[in-house]
């Protein structure tokens, strides 16, 4: 059964969700639903001619910072110093280039107006936080998520040049492992996530480690 939210901010129980992971329909982006459904392991997933749809899968696709797959051809792009990487630097462009490489790609996107703003909002509140990586001075690649007790929820990627947002990730994983995070969340399962060392636990034991880092939480604010 799919439930279909209404003004008041309530999820229900992410083990009610469907089969493929579609819990409800409906509601908006505010900053306080959308920080509850992530607390909860929900997010929200949709395109732009539907109306917004929260998820939960089971199983869910995790990286575990110390399971990184560091190649050798990408352990030489980073000894190069190809790219410089940053943080928070770029935010709106970040979530503007992951948007427009599916338009451009012609897969579509859920990275609606709406969205943008929607995380725009959390960036600003200390929540969301973008990962760039530049070359000579342009954005080549980068990515974007919200980071909410100790686990970092992925949103998206995007890259312009060779190995550009495996480098974003890189510095992501060696700054989340600084920081005591527990895992990155890749909610859905990719080969090219897969290949980065991510791979799927139950949804329970996902919720659980979620629920136990809410307990001491990395503060907010800009990375």
């Amino acid at each position: 059964m799919v439930f279909e939210l209404t003004g008041k901010r309530v999820f229900p129980p992410p083990e009610l969700a469907e089969g493929d992971g579609l819990l409800a329909v409906g509601g908006d982006l505010a900053r306080d639903r959308l920080l509850l459904a992530y607390s909860m392991g929900i997010f929200p997933w949709y395109s732009e001619d539907s109306p917004i749809m929260w998820w939960s899968p089971d199983p869910r696709l995790v990286l575990f910072p110390e399971e990184f797959r560091l190649s050798r051809s990408l352990r030489q792009t980073i000894r190069k110093a190809t790219y410089s990487v940053t943080f928070d630097t770029a935010f709106r462009d970040v979530i503007g280039h992951c948007a427009e490489v599916r338009r451009s790609g012609g897969e579509g996107t859920w990275i609606t107006r709406e969205m943008t703003e929607a995380y725009c909002d959390l960036h600003e509140a200390g929540f969301a936080h973008s990962v760039e990586s530049w070359n000579n001075g342009e954005l080549a690649g980068g990515l974007y998520g919200v980071a909410l007790g100790r686990v970092f929820f992925g949103e998206s990627m995007f890259t312009l040049k060779r190995d550009a947002s495996k480098v974003a990730m890189e510095a992501l994983v060696r700054r989340l492992s600084k920081s005591g995070f527990l895992m990155i969340d890749c909610q859905m399962t990719t080969r090219h996530l897969v290949s980065l060392g991510a791979r799927e636990i139950p949804r329970s034991g996902f919720v659980r480690m979620l629920e136990e880092t809410l307990e001491n939480p990395f503060p907010p604010g800009r990375w």
